[in-house]
């Protein structure tokens, strides 16, 4: 209830009023039935415009930390992300990480619209990133589709480390939902999971027009903020976790040097 009269009565006339979203291809996502929409991350206000100017209820995993704060502020964000449809994603492996990526299969086995951002974070620059394989674990076990969506402009509305957004317009491009099929019953192969993951970001790279970095994000950031970059085994046993599909959410008052990413 929450969300409907946030998104259809306060908050989502506003927004489009002010910030007049142009959008393409909207009718790529299926009116019913279960799909993953997997888009590019250019800043924190994607998670607000993406699931504006979808019909139907979109819903993000979001880390779990912004469901434990502490004191007012804590339980006001706490409380906000519950009532907004979003799922707490515990990004620490293991067991608490395979919970987390049930959650999701079961928004998409109940025939829900699960929002996935596959880079894992905000791209530090506005280029693409390479995309973790999370988003092709769950596309291929759940058989779902996967419509890919570009965001367009959104980093000049909320650049990371600017609290008050920019008034400026944005757009958003929806592609034709992508069909894995000839992949089913290979979901646990590597190869096939890569496959799948850059097929979904070539997509966005052709939609949005970025340009694209064969790179992790998180260890881009990682090396700007003069941290160095992770070992590249650390890499890929993160790629073998549930947490590979949630996205971050930064908080916007993030420098976006890599504060809030675990690999």
């Amino acid at each position: 209830m929450f969300y409907w009269v946030m998104k259809r009565i306060f908050l989502g006339p506003i927004l489009k009023l002010l910030f007049r979203p142009w959008v393409k291809g909207l009718d790529n996502v299926p009116e019913n039935g279960a799909a993953i929409l997997a888009s590019n991350h250019l800043s924190f206000s994607d998670s607000i415009f993406l699931p504006l100017m979808v019909h139907r209820p979109v819903i993000f995993l979001a880390k779990s930390e912004y469901f434990t704060g502490k004191g007012l502020k804590g339980r006001l964000t706490a409380l906000f992300f519950r009532l907004s449809n979003q799922l707490p994603m515990d990004r620490s492996g293991g067991a608490a990480s395979e919970m987390s990526l049930q959650a999701g299969k079961d928004v998409l086995s109940s025939g829900g619209l699960l929002g996935i951002y596959p880079e894992g974070t905000r791209s530090p620059d506005a280029r693409l990133y390479r995309g973790k394989v999370g988003v092709a674990k769950l596309a291929l076990q759940t058989r779902v589709p996967v419509v890919p969506v570009a965001m367009i402009g959104t980093e000049k509305v909320q650049p990371i480390g600017k609290r008050l957004p920019n008034i400026r317009r944005i757009g958003l491009i929806f592609g034709q939902p992508l069909d894995f099929s000839r992949y089913y019953g290979m979901e646990d192969d590597r190869l096939i999971q890569r496959a799948v993951t850059d097929e979904i970001m070539y997509e966005l790279m052709r939609l949005s027009g970025q340009e694209y970095v064969d790179e992790y994000a998180a260890v881009v950031k990682a090396q700007l903020a003069g941290k160095g970059p992770e070992p590249v085994h650390k890499i890929e046993v993160a790629e073998e976790s549930a947490a590979d599909i949630a996205e971050d959410r930064d908080d916007p008052r993030s420098d976006g040097a890599g504060s809030t990413e675990r690999l």
